[in-house]
């Protein structure tokens, strides 16, 4: 059942969460929870009411957000039983990195609003739990922080500026930190309206609106964590910002020097310097998926940004068949939106994806509870993924059944 769904049974979660609270200080434990619900429960109450709004919400009218969890959910596994899967392998190559699961965290602009060191402890769960992480560049925490904790390379998604110097200088750094593969995002050259953020301020450049401001005196905990961090700026991009390296301002010189345009050309200078594994982020459009193989991509991950940019976008879950009928076996295929349970990770293989990108799915389990928190969401997707392959008669990830799904 999606998270979000109207069934949840929400006076049982609070119960088995107050269960929980008690022994709970932010990162220390994390819950013993039973679904992935109790953990967006928690987020909730541990955030101010305008940060969980920037985690929950979408563009506009949030149709293509909702749309991402419907198609997925209106998608149908295959039950068999006259198959022995008392051996299962969920073990898989992810982008060059030996994964536990084809799971990947997806990179969440400002996920250091939701716990400090947000990205840190992201990183460091990824890691614990085996399967790749991804920093965006709009990251709390700077890609040094993350690199100097982190124990295994990570993943860069870059975001274009107007002065090729800084992304020039963005990828050295990344190159400098390990990063081995770049997410380069197609679908953000202009930022969709996200109607709860700009109720509530949480814009870039960050205006807040005395609402949230208010709202952050609600939640004394996150308030105290979040005024004695030692980050509050984005990390990766303060030293681009002259003067103040406050988030604010550093917010206000990226809206200002953000490129209003990303097209192939963008894809090719990237292409060009850079000379690791390339991702090509954003894609839902067969004829964008041919341009993107043919300009050298090493990967699609076919996305509508988690419906915060364009509303009444295609689901990915509807959009991608036609990608992958597009590119076929030429480019590698991963899938974003709409991931909540492990049963939808394995809908998206049997689609054809070979992994996926996770963001609300972990990101709840790191506002209430930072590391742990992360390593009990995976921990659920992981079980999950491994019943519904027992279920579905399916032995190893790596070579699903494939007639595995139907509508």
């Amino acid at each position: 059942m999606s998270v979000y769904s109207p069934d949840t049974d929400a006076g049982a979660a609070e119960a088995a969460l107050d269960e929980t609270e008690g022994t709970l200080d932010g990162a220390v434990e994390a819950p013993l929870a039973p679904h992935a619900g109790l953990l967006r429960l928690a987020a909730k109450r541990r955030l101010p009411q305008g940060i969980f709004d920037f985690l929950e919400g979408g563009s506009y009218d949030e149709l293509t957000l909702k749309a991402n969890i419907r198609d997925l959910a209106d998608i149908r596994l295959r039950q068999r039983v006259m198959v022995d899967v008392s051996s299962r392998e969920l073990r898989t190559d992810f982008l060059g990195q030996q994964a536990t699961m084809p799971v990947a965290l997806g990179p969440a602009g400002f996920s250091g609003l939701l716990h400090p060191w947000g990205e840190v402890l992201a990183a460091k769960a990824a890691h614990a739990f085996g399967v790749p992480f991804c920093l965006s560049t709009f990251s709390i925490c700077s890609m040094e922080d993350v690199a100097s904790a982190a124990s295994t390379p990570f993943i860069f998604q870059l975001y274009m500026f107007r002065d090729q110097g800084v992304n020039a200088s963005l990828l050295e750094r990344a190159r400098k930190a390990g990063c081995k593969t770049l997410v380069l995002t197609m679908d953000a050259h202009i930022q969709g309206r996200r109607n709860r953020d700009l109720d509530n301020g949480l814009t870039v450049p960050l205006k807040v609106r005395p609402k949230l401001a208010y709202h952050m005196t609600k939640r004394p905990g996150w308030l105290l964590r979040w005024l004695t961090s030692p980050r509050r700026t984005l990390g990766t991009l303060a030293e681009y910002a002259p003067g103040s390296s406050e988030l604010a301002d550093v917010s206000d010189w990226a809206a200002r020097n953000y490129t209003g345009s990303f097209h192939q050309a963008d894809l090719e200078w990237v292409r060009e310097n850079w000379p690791g594994q390339l991702i090509v982020k954003g894609v839902l459009d067969a004829e964008d998926a041919k341009i993107a193989r043919d300009l050298g991509a090493d990967a699609i991950l076919v996305s509508n940004h988690g419906g915060r940019q364009l509303d009444s976008a295609p689901s990915t879950a509807s959009a991608f068949p036609a990608v992958r009928d597009a590119v076929g076996d030429d480019v590698a295929l991963y899938f974003d939106g709409g991931i909540r349970t492990g049963l939808d990770v394995l809908k998206a293989l049997g689609m054809g994806a070979q992994g996926c990108f996770i963001g609300r799915a972990y990101l709840y389990g790191l506002a209430a509870y930072g590391q742990r928190g992360v390593q009990t969401a995976l921990q659920l997707l992981a079980d999950e993924l491994d019943v519904g392959m027992a279920l579905t008669g399916s032995r190893d990830v790596n070579a699903l059944p494939h007639d595995l799904v139907y509508r």
